[in-house]
């Protein structure tokens, strides 16, 4: 069974999770699917893509088993490449957010260009509670989206906040209940599917080109410490614990 499925109605192209055992994690297939998604051509009809999760829980990451057995070599990189085809992407994204979307599936969320989201899902980063730390690339996103006060809660506690916390900063376009959440998703994607196309794509790469201006910014030194914290013998007592549901013991090296 595929781990993501494919589906397009009109000018709207559906991507789903489809790994709902697994709360949806990213493994290497799942990810090089989504990317695949992404880089196929674009038809004149097109309007909207749609990215969405099968199950309660719309991500919760990069898979934890995976990464524990290959110590994460290639995983990031590999994930940064599908945040970024998504980013560039020339059509609107759509989110549409039933459950948690934790780590690498929180991401996975705000490089859409909108999200819709139910009222019971949560939003987080806990890399800093399995001893790793959000590239270059990942962190600025958060600084883009959500500034510099709530970056530092998401990263330095690791927490998940609440979907109502982020539609009240506006990094959520629409917040709706479970029961609503389809209505609402629908008429965001009505409307973009029913906005003039080339108007459309000329927006989101006005809005993409004028955000990448931090990527030019000297960051070899951060890169270097991320890289550390990645193959830190902390790294790997953290995922272990993740996984054997215990605290971790952390120290610091």
């Amino acid at each position: 069974m595929s781990t993501v499925l494919v589906a397009k109605t009109g000018p709207v192209t559906t991507l789903t999770l489809n790994r709902p055992e697994k709360r949806n994690a990213l493994d290497v297939v799942t990810v090089g699917g989504l990317v695949e998604a992404f880089r196929a051509p674009v038809a004149a009809e097109d309007r909207v893509v749609v990215v969405r999760a099968n199950g309660p829980v719309f991500c919760a990451g990069l898979d934890m088993v995976e990464r524990s057995k290959t110590r994460f070599q290639g995983a990031s990189s590999h994930f940064e490449e599908l945040l970024h085809v998504i980013e560039t992407h020339p059509l609107p994204v759509v989110a549409v957010v039933q459950g948690d979307a934790i780590a690498g599936g929180n991401e996975l969320a705000l490089h859409c260009d909108l999200i819709v989201a139910s009222d019971k899902a949560r939003f987080g980063m806990s890399l800093a509670q399995i001893g790793l730390a959000p590239s270059w690339f990942l962190a600025k996103k958060l600084m883009e989206v959500a500034g510099p006060a709530i970056t530092r809660e998401i990263l330095l506690l690791g927490d998940p906040l609440p979907a109502s916390k982020l539609h009240a900063l506006g990094l959520v376009a629409r917040l709706a209940s479970p029961e609503m959440l389809e209505d609402e998703a629908r008429k965001i994607i009505d409307r973009l599917a029913a906005n003039a196309p080339l108007s459309l794509r000329a927006m989101k790469a006005l809005i993409v080109r004028q955000l990448q201006f931090r990527d030019g910014i000297a960051h070899d030194d951060v890169t270097r410490m991320v890289e550390a914290a990645r193959i830190s013998d902390d790294a790997k007592e953290g995922i272990s614990a993740r996984l054997e549901k215990r605290r971790a013991n952390f120290k610091g090296r």
